[in-house]
């Protein structure tokens, strides 16, 4: 959530960091996973992956039997309490929805730290066949938000249409390192293998994540949110960024993507390359929002785009009933100013 203040906040310390590399020589910390030693499971409030490593889990769980189920993905220093708000009004619509911390997130092994694409997507994969498991013959959908759309994007890449029914992508962060001025590239090259453990708040920076003010300052209080951020942590998440850039030509799901017109954390221009580049065979679904934030699940507004999402999964012929979608074709996914 907050890597677009770290990266400009990289940005404006060049001169102070240029004399501060000259001190050290490092290389980027990756706590990578160990060995398979164990089945994955899902138990009542956490998740066992292959590697044993121990991942608390939220859920929304209607009533009555669900009719589809969604899997969502965090952002960036977030953790799963992301989807509570989305959560409750998926639950109350009949879906079920599951959240879980994501390595160096939350309440997640390695706190802060980076734990490597393969990482990510492995544990998405390991989850997504534990609920599906948990509902057999349900319709299954990944909704992932920022860096949790990243995940997905490169979890999904070339994956059969038939693993999950169906990606919902929210304000993906693909601001890849082609899309980065190149003194940001090579500042945040340069850092990573010089001081990886320098940590950045990126305070001071006027970014607005969402309209949602309460919401936000809960999120200054929140212990679990991160606030200040590895270098080394976020040159992982531009390697994630760069491959989900790179991949998503290959998707073959059937995609929904939500966007937020004020979205001041990711940049237009990689959103309008990513459009680019989604293959037109896949006829994926775009929604932009004209007051929307980057965190568009949780702003003033959200009822919107959950109502989009839940009837994009009960009919994804028919149209979104927000009347915000646009087309993927044409002058709207070629203007970065359009989107």
């Amino acid at each position: 959530m907050r890597f677009a203040s770290c990266f400009r906040f990289l940005s404006r310390r060049y001169v102070t960091l240029a004399y501060l590399l000259q001190l050290s020589a490092c290389t980027p910390l990756v706590l990578t996973p160990g060995a398979p030693s164990t089945t994955p499971r899902l138990a009542s409030a956490h998740f066992i992956t292959s590697d044993a490593a121990v991942l608390p889990v939220r859920r929304w769980l209607p009533a009555v039997p669900p009719k589809a189920v969604i899997v969502a993905l965090h952002g960036f220093n977030d953790y799963s309490r992301a989807f509570e708000m989305p959560g409750k009004f998926f639950r109350s619509q009949g879906i079920a929805c599951y959240a879980y911390d994501q390595r160096g997130f939350g309440q997640a092994p390695g706190h802060g730290l980076w734990s490597g694409t393969r990482a990510y997507t492995n544990d998405l994969a390991e989850f997504t066949e534990a609920v599906r498991h948990r509902h057999p013959g349900l319709p299954l959908y990944v909704l992932g938000e920022s860096m949790g759309a990243a995940v997905a994007l490169v979890a999904m890449a070339g994956v059969p249409p038939s693993a999950v029914d169906g990606l919902i992508l929210t304000a993906p962060a693909v601001w890849s390192r082609e899309t980065m001025p190149w003194y940001q590239d090579a500042l945040l090259e340069t850092s990573a293998h010089t001081l990886p453990w320098l940590r950045l708040t990126g305070q001071g920076l006027k970014i607005v994540a969402s309209d949602n003010i309460d919401m936000l300052r809960g999120l200054n209080r929140d212990p679990l949110v991160i606030k200040g951020t590895r270098v080394d942590t976020i040159y992982g998440l531009a390697d994630l960024m760069d491959e989900a850039m790179e991949r998503v030509a290959q998707i073959r799901t059937p995609t929904l993507i939500l966007l937020g017109d004020r979205d001041q954390v990711i940049p237009k221009e990689p959103l309008a390359i990513m459009l680019e580049r989604i293959p037109s065979r896949l006829q994926a679904r775009i929604a932009s929002y004209a007051q929307g934030y980057h965190l568009l699940l949780r702003d003033l507004h959200a009822k919107t785009p959950w109502q989009d999402i839940v009837a994009w999964i009960a009919n994804r012929s028919q149209p979104l009933p927000s009347g915000s979608e646009r087309q993927l074709a044409g002058s709207d996914a070629k203007s970065p100013s359009r989107l």
